[in-house]
């Protein structure tokens, strides 16, 4: 490994480099609600404006006490010490510093570890700390809501001085239950007040947030508080605890749980409620905890997250403060999030945070411009999701695509089930309002006869969905079908995209109001890069980025760290994508996903997958095979309703779905009809619209010969898809082999 060749800060004819501007901005209550300590809550502010009891109990005369050591801001750059941290190391140096030494390296794999920032002249906010950053907030917004969250059936709320102070407290207690430098609190439980305070308040400890998906089993959870190093769990229920319980003797570095929510079925020892934890900071001086704090680095580590392990062993993406606070502001800020001055934002979070679209989005952006983030219930996604988002009315929203098509759906059986003028006013409003953004997508003067339908319609609909006031409506995470882009548009809804990995913090490329084009994921953030490497015919080849944003390294993996991070530090996503000549990233595809024939062909799936869908829409999932065979193969599944309880697919076809069936003669109302008897009806229009897909293929090897219908649609539960709803390939091919292996035996008989 050689040195680059030229300043890395400039960009050769295959990358995109965004120019961004430098950042220069750096009571008692009437009626007491309960006892749990989001009750008692520290003033802040001139004036409480949220309805809890606010006894004085976080510190001796109820006022805090803070040095002033700790609230120093951001520290300034040199010319030479800019010059430094854009001069990539040589392969020598390229070694895991000690934590002591300079910031040499662009990576590590230690826990402890530091890494060199990678400022950009176009971009060059000064480094900045997870506390810096709430401090600020602190003393900017303290008066504003911070959090909202339902008690009893209604909305309480934390201002941003109370919420910095309860984040102060959460650290104290950590630090009391014996929370370790580099060492983790691991968070097992629906979004709420306490995930937010254990998370910043871990940070302040010096200690790393570390997410667990509450969907994961007792061997998951032990493999991630192992392998972080967890001195301290919290859960949410006694679900999650039992999960622990069962797993703690495993756990050498594991010196307490904390619950929230539910408390424990029983006292055990090492257990702590929320209250007690709280109870405990006051045992520890302000000073000592100021200490910690003005000891952190924005090279540091704070945040782990942990891919879902689709590919092997889960990996610990380790993510720096600067990672953390650089990214909530640019990112942001790119898509167009606006300060609390000109509008105040206001998102609810329900998507799991130990996603790093959800953190990010949800838990880290909101300081940087005084943001309210609303917690929504933790069925959400069993539908109380569009309650929470008709009280909260949401000036921002973002959902992982799954959720839009489920959206989609629900809309597409209401309709179903209306009286026919109903059905016919919305159908025209609809095809006036995509035709309007399909032919005018930049512009916001609409025609007379789009506002109207605006007016009579679709603002109901809107209204309906509790996306009235909302602005901004992102998805991310996994790609998504034209026909759901199409289908929102003609609300007059824009999804926009975001594109990042774990690896970069969340977006590294998003679109905006003011940067958007269908079917993209948008311009990379400002002072990043993104190039493609090994580019074929058409100007597809993997996607390469640089910036601020990427992440440390993983977790006690050097090897699999190094296969990310090339010589010149690109970090090398894997996904497939195309650069148009304004800038706009497309992505196509996974490397991995990638399909080779045995014919030696490349085929991306996606593509197939998504016109099949549209082709079908009887059709839920489609998984396209071959790879290593003779030909192409596919998995579908059928559209159904879901469980309420558990959101898992029941044998009920959707209302969209039973119409299908009716237009090609069939009876069919269940999945089971369908499949058990193969009804000929609904089997002979699969072909048929398979075959007009195949139709439309580049060549004969991108033809699909063999299909099949499963009796059940994929899920999480199921285990084809992993939390935010991504389809897991492997487990796919691994679930279904018999089906997939009967393809290619009856070809060879």
């Amino acid at each position: 490994m050689q040195p680059p060749p030229k300043n890395p800060s400039m960009p050769d004819s295959r990358e995109v480099l965004q120019d961004g501007q430098p950042d220069t901005s750096l009571g008692t209550t009437q009626e007491n609600l309960g006892t749990g300590f989001l009750s008692r809550l520290p003033p802040g502010g001139p004036r409480c404006i949220c309805k809890f009891s606010l006894n004085p109990w976080y510190l001796p005369g109820g006022r805090p006490t803070l040095r002033s050591s700790s609230l120093t801001g951001g520290h300034t750059l040199s010319k030479e010490s800019l010059s430094h941290v854009l001069d990539f190391p040589s392969p020598e140096k390229a070694k895991d510093a000690p934590p002591s030494s300079p910031e040499e390296t662009l990576w590590t794999t230690r826990a402890d570890g530091r890494v060199r920032l990678r400022i950009d002249p176009g971009c060059p906010q000064a480094s900045q700390t997870v506390h810096q950053m709430f401090l600020r907030a602190r003393d900017k917004y303290g008066h504003l809501r911070a959090l909202g969250f339902k008690r009893r059936g209604s909305w309480e709320h934390i201002t941003y001085s109370q919420y910095y102070l309860l984040a102060r407290k959460a650290a104290r207690g950590f630090l009391k239950l014996g929370l370790e430098p580099a060492h983790s609190v691991a968070i097992l439980g629906f979004n709420s007040p306490e995930w937010f305070l254990s998370a910043v308040g871990t940070v302040f400890a010096g200690g790393i947030v570390t997410g667990i998906y509450t969907t994961s089993s007792p061997e998951a959870c032990q493999y991630i508080a192992l392998d972080c190093r967890a001195n301290v769990i919290v859960v949410d229920t006694q679900k999650q605890l039992e999960k622990i319980l069962k797993i703690w003797r495993s756990l050498p570095h594991l010196k307490a749980v904390v619950t929230y929510r539910e408390p424990p079925a029983e006292k055990v020892a090492g257990v702590y409620t929320m209250e007690e934890l709280m109870e405990l900071g006051e045992q520890v001086p302000e000073e000592d905890l100021d200490a910690v704090i003005n000891a952190q680095q924005p090279s540091q580590c704070c945040v782990l997250i942990y891919t879902s392990g689709t590919t092997g062993s889960p990996k610990g993406v380790m993510l720096s403060q600067d990672n953390i606070t650089w990214t909530a502001r640019h990112g942001s800020q790119a898509g167009g999030i606006q300060l609390s001055e000109v509008q105040p934002e206001v998102v609810v979070s329900y998507l799991p945070l130990s996603h790093i679209a959800a953190q990010i989005y949800d838990l880290w952006t909101g300081p940087q411009w005084g943001a309210q983030v609303c917690f929504a219930e933790p069925d959400a996604l069993q539908g109380s999701l569009v309650d929470s988002l008709r009280e909260v009315e949401p000036t921002s929203h973002m959902g992982v695509p799954r959720v839009w098509e489920k959206t989609m759906e629900r809309i597409q059986e209401a309709v179903a089930q209306s009286g026919f003028i109903r059905r016919k006013m919305l159908l025209w409003a609809m095809s006036v309002m995509l035709e309007q953004n399909l032919t005018c997508p930049g512009s916001d003067l609409k025609p007379f006869t789009a506002r109207l339908a605006d007016y009579l319609v679709l603002a109901k609909v809107r209204q309906a969905l509790g996306l009235a006031r909302c602005q901004k409506c992102f998805y991310g995470a996994a790609p998504m079908t034209i026909e759901t882009q199409h289908f929102f548009l003609g609300l007059d809804i824009r999804l926009y995209s975001c594109y990042g990995l774990s690896e970069t913090s969340g977006p590294h490329s998003i679109s905006s109001p003011c940067n958007y084009r269908i079917g993209s994921s948008g311009k990379v953030l400002p002072g990043c890069r993104a190039k493609l490497v090994n580019q074929d015919a058409e100007g597809t080849g993997e996607v390469c980025v640089w910036g601020r944003n990427v992440f440390m390294g993983y977790l006690n993996m050097e090897d699999r760290t190094r296969e990310a991070i090339d010589a010149d530090g690109w970090l090398h996503t894997g996904d497939l994508g195309r650069l148009d000549a304004d800038g706009f990233l497309y992505i196509t595809g996974r490397l991995k996903e990638l399909i080779v024939t045995a014919g030696g062909e490349n085929v991306p799936p996606v593509p197939i997958e998504e016109a099949v869908k549209v082709e079908l829409p009887i059709v839920s999932s489609a998984m396209l095979i071959g790879d290593q065979r003779k030909f192409l193969s596919m998995l579908l599944t059928l559209k159904c309703t879901l469980d309420p309880d558990t959101s898992d697919p029941t044998d009920q076809l959707t209302e969209q779905a039973v119409e299908f069936c009716q237009r090609v003669g069939s009876h069919a109302t269940t999945v089971s009809e369908i499949v058990g008897s193969k009804d000929e009806a609904v089997y002979r229009a699969i072909e048929e619209g398979i075959q007009r897909v195949n139709g439309r293929a580049a060549a004969r090897p991108y033809h699909i010969r063999k299909w099949a219908v499963l009796e059940r649609d994929f899920s999480i539960s199921g285990g084809e898809l992993g939390p935010t709803m991504k389809l897991k390939r492997l487990t796919v091919l691994e679930k279904y082999k018999d089906i997939i292996d009967s393809f290619y035996q009856e070809q060879t008989k």
